[in-house]
């Protein structure tokens, strides 16, 4: 667990070592269920002295020129073990991974409104493969640590880093309800596609508040109703098919919860509709995606009778030290 070197020596060690340990004996075992992930992962890291290249839409990880034809089939066949591809696009030794989520629009969306990243800490939660972490290398940030509670997207990220070898990014099985563990820690949090799963969301947000430092800025990301009322829908069991969904906010609703958890300086500043092009079934991803959760009767509407999902994303700052 070298990443703590790259945080202040304040943050909660001994109880972040102790999930540490705890998750890692979990992830561990020799069950199938984490060997399915593991072993790929352990097959891809061979591969890592290729052209690397995250400035553009596509991450880029080695190029097929520099690989036989028996080892792009190798580098496939692993890739293919890590199965459905959320987030994406990505382009390994020339395969090209077609992810369900354009993820590429959503930091065209975001990036305007990041803070300098160079020499920053910077915590992702909910990083998934990491896509947005590696889109965040380009700008220089002194270390990117990724929040992934799943085992899937956990072993994919260390696929892809073991092969890109980036040492100021690093991935552990925590989930936002750790971000406490880490006191005045990061210059800049991104919380993207999390809150709405969250029964208590803004006590969430005091918990982010307090692990960013004087001055630091949360990216906020999040399904949300359409709408000016500041109201949230609360679902009987499910929202777009999704379990685990508790509160589905309006963009205001966002700004009056960020405002009562303590932060300063919240905008809105991207507000759209979803569509099935931008979240979809792809060769990557063959399970159901956004047209199976909406109403095929009523595209305003999901399969459950609610208003249909759009996405907005927000900007906060944490009070800076006089």
């Amino acid at each position: 667990m070298k990443y703590t070197d790259h945080l202040p020596s304040h943050i909660r060690l001994n109880d972040i070592e102790a999930v540490h340990r705890d998750r890692q004996r979990w992830v561990n075992q020799q069950k199938k269920g984490f060997l399915r992930y593991r072993t790929p992962c352990e097959k891809l890291q061979h591969f890592n002295n290729g052209t690397i290249d995250c400035s553009g839409d596509t991450i880029t990880l080695g190029t097929h020129q520099e690989i036989s034809d028996g080892q792009q089939r190798i580098i496939y066949d692993q890739l293919r073990a890590f199965m459905p591809w959320r987030k994406g696009p990505f382009s390994i030794y020339g395969i090209d991974i077609d992810a369900e989520w354009r993820s590429e629009r959503k930091w065209q969306r975001l990036e305007p409104f990041l803070p300098d990243l160079d020499d920053k800490i910077v915590a992702d939660i909910g990083c998934s493969n990491g896509y947005y972490m590696f889109r965040m290398t380009p700008s220089n940030p002194r270390f990117v640590l990724g929040f992934e509670p799943a085992v899937q997207p956990y072993f994919c990220f260390n696929a892809l880093n073991g092969m890109a070898g980036f040492k100021n990014l690093d991935i552990d099985l925590l989930g936002v309800e750790h971000i406490k563990l880490f006191p005045e820690t990061f210059d800049l949090i991104f919380l993207m596609g999390v809150i709405y799963h969250r029964p208590s969301p803004v006590d969430v947000l005091r918990d982010i508040l307090d692990s960013l430092k004087p001055g630091g800025t949360l990216i906020l990301e999040s399904q949300a109703l359409p709408g000016s009322d500041p109201v949230a829908l609360f679902p009987e069991k499910t929202y777009a098919k999704v379990p685990g969904t508790y509160f589905v906010p309006t963009g205001n609703c966002l700004i009056n919860w960020l405002i009562r958890a303590g932060f300063e300086e919240v905008t809105l500043f991207c507000s759209h509709p979803m569509s099935s092009r931008e979240q979809r079934k792809t060769d990557w991803m063959v399970f159901e995606s956004y047209s199976d959760f909406i109403d095929p009767d009523n595209s305003d509407r999901t399969i459950e009778g609610y208003p249909a999902p759009w996405r907005v994303f927000l900007k906060a700052v944490k009070k800076r030290n006089i």
